[in-house]
């Protein structure tokens, strides 16, 4: 009796463990989304803020998928400390290469994506595995003199947002903004000073360019979260079908993932029209 006891406590702890860290990964996924919709070249504090939570929240759940994953090919056994240290680290471009490895193996069906290899996908996914690998100390790189120079904010305006506008924005509303950006600056630029500088570090002292980077960064902000919400809504995807089938080990250490992420499992429309995903 004692014995069945300690299996059923450990049994227990399992459960909870795996229900705590989807929770979290939930949690920090949804501020990082939630956050990326607000940084712009006034608040470059807040990109700081989204690429830490993203990055985590993403290398967090693709290690959960091959946590479960291996749980299944070893009968119910988790993977020890070296395991996911060793094979992968915070390299988020290497643990998506793992994860279509599961999807060939396994056979996934996907409702939604089935991969990654959208050229803007693949661009987000390797911003942010440098960000997580280094790339968040750009500043303090630079002060050092360190040789790595790489500035994630100018990276994500060059390689994200600038192909977002080009791409996802209509020629009549960039003609509207740029229109709107003349208008502000005729009416204002005699009684303003502006001094910004752009998320491409170039110095903004004029009304006309900094209402044109507003209006630029307005158009595309939904665009941002739509492609991160594919990226994570993909990971969710594999999760939920790695649950199912550790769930046939019946061994009840396995919880419902796809509850605790069910706000990613939507379509692209629902993702359009949500700005905070804070909560389910």
């Amino acid at each position: 009796m004692l014995a069945l006891i300690k299996e059923s406590e450990i049994v227990n702890q399992i459960f909870r463990s795996l229900v705590e860290e989807g929770q979290f990964t939930r949690e920090i996924l949804g501020s990082g989304v939630t956050q990326i919709g607000k940084a712009n070249y006034a608040k470059k504090g807040i990109y700081f803020q989204s690429f830490t939570s993203l990055s985590t929240g993403l290398e967090r759940i693709g290690k959960l998928c091959l946590f479960i994953e291996y749980y299944i090919k070893h009968n119910g056994v988790f993977p020890d400390d070296n395991f996911i240290k060793n094979e992968i680290g915070h390299d988020l471009v290497k643990l998506y290469l793992k994860s279509e490895d599961i999807v060939r193996a396994y056979n996934t069906n996907f409702e939604f994506l089935n991969n990654l290899r959208d050229p803007l996908h693949q661009t987000i996914l390797i911003i942010l595995s440098k960000f997580a690998k280094g790339d968040r100390y750009s500043n303090i790189d630079f002060l050092v003199g360190s040789s790595n120079k790489s500035d994630p904010i100018f990276e994500w305006n060059r390689k994200v947002d600038k192909v977002l506008f080009e791409t996802r924005v209509s020629k009549k509303k960039k003609e509207k903004i740029r229109t709107n950006a003349k208008i502000i600056d005729k009416y204002l630029n005699p009684f303003s000073l502006v001094h910004h500088s752009s998320e491409s570090r170039k110095e903004i002292y004029d009304i006309e360019s900094a209402s044109f980077l507003t209006g630029m960064n307005e158009s595309i902000i939904k665009y941002r979260q739509l492609y991160l919400l594919q990226i994570i809504r993909y990971w969710v995807e594999l999760l939920k079908d790695l649950q199912y089938r550790a769930m046939e080990l019946q061994r009840n250490e396995i919880p419902y993932f796809l509850e605790l992420f069910a706000i990613f499992y939507n379509h692209d429309s629902y993702f359009l029209t949500r700005k905070t995903f804070e909560t389910n």
